[in-house]
């Protein structure tokens, strides 16, 4: 969601009967993640990821990809089922005949539609051979998120997110893209709260139960500036270094936090993370 385009005038606390509908949807978004996994790999195009997840999203689970045609005000409609960003693509980076080679990082960024609620997740792929700086940048930002989504629950604010995801990055070395953040998530792709990936802790609005939105860091290996490319979408870094992200959609419990965007298989969680037994780190 990029910084200041609002959708909504308030918070919109889910329902229990909503939070059911996002448990649904978010398992399912990130089920196109496990199947596209083994298909990640040097030689495929990203347009041909793309043609398997919509049709996976279309003919298996019965889901709606929330990107084809999405056309926010200022936008031209978003013309595929996924968004793959690669190497110094930030985010919003459109499938067509890019090669996979060995040494790239691409993100898979998911969203789908069932019964009206929206499931939304982004997971890091390296291709082949990745260098250390890759692998390193990949595994922080993996960490940032995880740290940013451990300080949720009822009454800390969204700045203590920001706060946690900043300070790691910047001490590894890396910049916080500012103009892009999470976002609350329901009924609507894009609604409040905004969630920075930056702050100042005790900052933005409280946490409260039914609260459901996204943490999604996108870190970048130079400076944190961006440019647009032509196609309206497209968000690289400036300086052409390497970005990363990792994504998931989190409802904001009675006594913390549920991730809603887990799937048998997801990527190890880290150990100082609490998760139910079934995804826990093996």
């Amino acid at each position: 969601m990029k910084n200041k385009e609002k959708s909504m005038e308030s918070i919109v606390i889910k329902t229990p009967e909503d939070i059911a509908g996002m448990r649904i949807a978010g398992k399912l978004a990130s089920e196109v993640l496990d199947y596209i996994t083994p298909f990640v790999k040097v030689g495929v195009t990203t347009g041909e990821l793309d043609r398997l997840c919509h049709e996976y999203m279309v003919n298996v689970q019965g889901t709606i990809p929330a990107p084809l045609n999405y056309c926010p005000p200022g936008y031209t409609p978003y013309p595929k089922a996924i968004c793959t960003s690669v190497n110094d693509v930030i985010c919003h980076g459109i499938p067509g005949d890019k090669v996979l080679k060995s040494g790239d990082s691409v993100n898979l960024d998911i969203t789908v539609i069932k019964d009206g609620y929206h499931g939304d997740t982004s997971r890091m792929f390296l291709v082949g051979d990745a260098s250390i700086l890759s692998k390193r940048l990949n595994e922080v930002t993996y960490e940032c998120m995880w740290l940013g989504i451990s300080k949720i629950k009822p009454g800390a604010h969204l700045g203590d997110i920001g706060h946690v995801i900043q300070q790691y990055a910047e001490k590894a070395g890396y910049s916080v893209v500012r103009e892009f953040c999470g976002h609350g998530i329901g009924k609507v792709f894009h609604e409040l709260p905004q969630v920075m990936h930056y702050g100042k802790p005790g900052t933005m609005e409280k946490l409260e139960a039914g609260m459901i939105f996204t943490v999604e860091p996108m870190i970048n290996a130079g400076r944190r500036e961006i440019r647009e490319m032509g196609d309206g979408w497209t968000i690289k870094t400036k300086d052409r270094s390497l970005s990363a992200q990792w994504e998931h959609t989190v409802l904001v419990t009675e006594t913390g936090y549920e991730i809603l965007t887990l799937s048998a298989g997801y990527p190890p969680i880290p150990d100082y993370i609490t998760v139910p037994p079934e995804f826990a780190k093996k």
